[in-house]
């Protein structure tokens, strides 16, 4: 991937926010990971780049994560599935001299060689669409937001109106904080639409969006190679004969590298794992590693169904979603600018019994320090954890700025916010084992 404009080089910046880590340690000796140990972590697994569900890049993470846990005495039960892949051979819109890259939207319906062609025409997915777009490429020009998955109603709604108006194909221009292509978490079992559909990234959509105005025709392309493929969810065990379990689970797959979305929650379940067997001699430990969240937590319902303690033998359950500890960006004036900050545009969603507890133990760190309460809602993994009925969860998820992106790397990545949501997860842990 080549370097980017929006601010400073992948290198100066890395290296700004892991200067901003090498710090004294925590007090009271909660923090067992030293600052360049979470450094490494969060380097170690940038470094395996692409983490699609099942490709070389998860397969060689989750084998280091199952060395790391086994270097701690968890003994580790390996859970295999099946996953759908696709590897692009084509993937791109082309209008007279104009040609851009799409992401192709999986479960992937392919254009075949001789692609799609059709005539542009923009749709807005909030207003009905009222026109026949038969022989038709729709546009869905979708509002700003930080956009994460094709279920979210108005792409789901917007390009399934466009099918059912005639559309040959779909582009979706997702609209969001830097203006690049944003990969859409997606059904694992099925395709979602009938007909091709890609993702635009939007600062390349205005030629096409201009020739939607005039009526020009485009030709879409997505061809490549698909099926399914194995992949691999682990849980590392240390089961002491106690009655209760304390379960702690991050998920490692995505679209791309992944560097913040999943990086932080990785390097945090290390550093946990590393801690949790001195801390809680009297509860058996579960750490579960995941794979397949870009196709709607399905490798988070496998390990729930199959891997898990269940509900009545768990004390509780902290999930270490998205974005957890990633760059905030000053945006206001461009380019976007690095701060050594974490982007506050994340959430901790507890069970009502610990709220008080999980604010105490988050207190100044901006976007967890406000937890709210599952009665509430949940979102990411937390979701069918807490509706498989666990009593006491705790779960992390966010969208920062880069979310699905392929330009999500060590550029997103600040050290400082990573060492503190890890003393924020052993001081809630402690907490609440203790009113247990």
């Amino acid at each position: 991937m080549t370097e980017k404009s929006e601010g400073p080089t992948r290198r100066h910046v890395l290296a700004a926010g892991t200067a901003a880590a090498a710090v004294a340690p925590m007090s009271g000796g909660l923090v067992k990971a030293a600052p360049d140990t979470v450094r490494q972590d969060l380097e170690r697994y940038i470094g395996f780049g692409i983490k699609a569900a099942g490709g070389a890049g998860d397969n060689a993470c989750g084998a280091w994560l199952k060395s790391e846990l086994g270097h701690q005495g968890f003994k580790i039960h390996h859970q295999s599935f099946s996953v759908p892949y696709f590897t692009p051979n084509r993937a791109e819109i082309i209008l007279n001299h104009q040609v851009a890259p799409l992401i192709p939207q999986g479960i992937v319906v392919q254009t075949g060689a001789t692609g799609v062609t059709g005539r542009l025409v923009r749709i807005d997915p909030m207003l009905p669409v009222s026109q026949s777009l038969s022989d038709a490429i729709a546009l869905i020009d979708l509002p700003y937001s930080r956009w994460v998955s094709a279920l979210q109603k108005p792409i789901h709604d917007g390009v399934r109106a466009a099918i059912a108006k005639g559309a040959r194909a779909a582009v979706i221009i997702t609209n969001g904080p830097t203006q690049k292509a944003i990969a859409l978490n997606t059904d694992g079992t099925k395709p979602m639409f009938d007909v091709p559909v890609g993702v635009l990234a939007p600062d390349q959509a205005l030629p096409f969006l201009e020739g939607a105005m005039h009526g020009a025709s485009a030709s879409l392309f997505l061809t490549g190679e698909e099926g399914r493929r194995a992949a691999f969810n682990f849980v590392g065990h240390l089961d002491r004969g106690q009655s209760k379990w304390i379960i702690v689970s991050t998920p490692r797959s995505g679209w791309f590298t992944c560097a913040a979305e999943r990086g932080p929650g990785v390097a945090i379940w290390l550093a946990l794992a590393r801690w949790a067997p001195a801390a809680f001699h009297g509860y058996n430990l579960a750490f579960i590693c995941n794979t397949a969240h870009e196709y709607e937590y399905l490798g988070a319902d496998q390990a729930i169904r199959d891997i898990a303690p269940k509900p009545d033998a768990t004390a509780v359950w902290l999930t270490l979603g998205a974005s957890i500890a990633a760059r905030d960006w000053q945006s206001l004036i461009p380019p976007l600018l690095p701060l050594p900050s974490a982007d506050p545009q994340r959430y901790l969603v507890v069970s009502p019994n610990v709220e008080k507890r999980a604010k105490r133990a988050f207190a100044g760190q901006p976007g967890i320090e406000n937890p709210y309460t599952t009665d509430r809602f949940t979102a990411g993994e937390l979701t069918p954890i807490h509706k498989a009925g666990y009593k006491t969860v705790a779960g992390f998820f966010g969208a920062h700025r880069f979310l699905h992106t392929q330009e999500d790397d060590e550029r997103c990545i600040v050290v400082e916010p990573t060492r503190l949501a890890i003393k924020g997860c052993q001081t809630f842990l402690q907490s609440v084992i203790a009113q247990t």
